[in-house]
């Protein structure tokens, strides 16, 4: 698909590798030291989506072909980017329209392929509509919003989703046809606690004290924690998480995503990046959780195990992440989809966002009303849990927590 707006150049191209390293952090930074407006977000980095390729685990094959929007200015310079994937399922997206998908066909259409715009197996919110900020950076967006509309409409596609979207991005996408949805995530956020106990001192008298018994308890049978990055990050170490990975994925949803090769290249291209929280009991891991570090937040993606303690999954995917974000001045921490256990540990409901083309005038009719539904159940179950959190009403600043997931972070 080639077009052009406002003398820019919309195309589509099938491989991160199409488009430098380089140019691509001009538009979300290279690190966590890059110098930008909006903190670093790992997972929408040249490197991250480049090493789902590389690995295999993003691929025709399994159902994630690459069709990425690239927005060149006249001179060919990288203006602005949108990272998508012709899907032909809806594994792996955290915002689910398997309904959609069985109304539709059952109604005699074809609901795949369709086009996401995502980052693969990422709950996180994050850019989406990835521009180069000036005078024309919104008309930019739409060109990009609008661009994955017209290519779906020229391949014949049912719908096009932008999952886990900013905010200040709906905009752009509702200015080009795309309906809004909300769901909801759970986020813990620091207020500048100096370590765990400040923290705690925000709760109600009877939620501290279950907490520490808690996180007593996951330790029993002389279980430690460790911390790991950089070069912590061995083959011997991935040996051992990525069978963590492999029970967890095979038991939660059938498929684990990530090829063993990921781990490996993640290693060579982001370690710095990456937390592994390691329980080690008679000299071995017993179990683990993977985290990637953000410029200003950690963001909880997996846990696995090959030995079940009480509270031990509560102690490594929540407690420690909470103390490395004290530890390392963090702004929040974001584990991951779903969850209303988390609400005890300090966690507060979040809303985030998606957008959402739907091309046949009757399922997007459909699609509307459900809509306008969902997010008004979305907005009463938060309120909801948000009056049921565990932090003491005196200090409604901690106890109301976020509305809404961060702005335009570049997780």
């Amino acid at each position: 698909m080639t077009s052009k707006d406002r003398d820019f150049t919309l195309s589509t191209v099938t491989a991160m590798d199409a488009v430098s390293a380089a140019e691509w952090s001009l538009l979300c930074g290279a690190s966590r030291e890059s110098e930008s407006e909006t903190p670093y977000n790992p997972f929408i980095s040249h490197a991250f989506l480049s090493l789902l390729e590389d690995s295999g685990s993003v691929s025709p094959e399994t159902g994630w072909a690459p069709r990425h929007l690239i927005l060149r200015d006249p001179d060919g310079g990288l203006a602005g980017a949108m990272p998508a994937y012709l899907k032909s399922h809806s594994m792996g997206e955290y915002v689910f329209d398997h309904s959609w998908a069985d109304a539709f066909q059952r109604a005699g259409g074809r609901y795949y392929p369709k086009l996401q715009c995502a980052v693969p197996f990422t709950p996180a919110t994050g850019p989406r509509l990835m521009v180069r900020e000036g005078p024309a950076a919104e008309a930019m967006r739409r060109a990009l919003a609008g661009g994955a509309r017209a290519l779906a409409e020229q391949m014949g596609l049912s719908s096009v989703h932008a999952t886990f979207v900013p905010e200040g991005e709906l905009p752009a996408f509702q200015a080009e046809g795309y309906l809004h949805r909300t769901d909801q995530q759970f986020h813990w956020t620091n207020h500048g606690f100096a370590d765990y106990e400040a923290f705690l001192d925000t709760l109600a008298s009877r939620k501290r004290k279950a907490l520490r018994k808690e996180r007593r308890c996951a330790l029993d049978n002389d279980i430690s924690i460790e911390w790991l990055t950089g070069a912590d990050l061995t083959e011997e170490v991935w040996d051992i998480f990525h069978g963590f990975y492999m029970d967890t994925g095979s038991r939660k949803w059938g498929r684990p995503y990530l090829t063993r090769d990921f781990f490996t290249l993640l290693s060579d291209r982001m370690a710095d990046d990456v937390l592994l929280v390691m329980a080690r009991r008679d000299g071995r891991f017993i179990a683990g959780a993977l985290n990637f570090i953000g410029g200003d937040c950690l963001y909880g993606r997996h846990w696995g195990c090959s030995e079940d303690h009480p509270y031990l999954h509560f102690e490594v995917c929540y407690h420690q992440a909470i103390d490395f974000a004290i530890a390392h001045r963090l702004a929040r921490v974001e584990a991951g989809a779903q969850g209303e256990h988390k609400l005890a540990r300090g966690y507060l409901p979040v809303t985030t966002h998606s957008a959402h083309f739907i091309t046949h005038p009757g399922l997007r009719r459909a699609v509307a009303d459900y809509l306008e539904h969902e997010r008004r159940e979305v907005e009463h179950v938060s309120e909801v849990l948000t009056d049921h959190g565990p932090f003491r009403k005196s200090d409604p600043q901690i106890a109301r927590g976020p509305a809404t997931a961060p702005e335009g972070e570049q997780d």
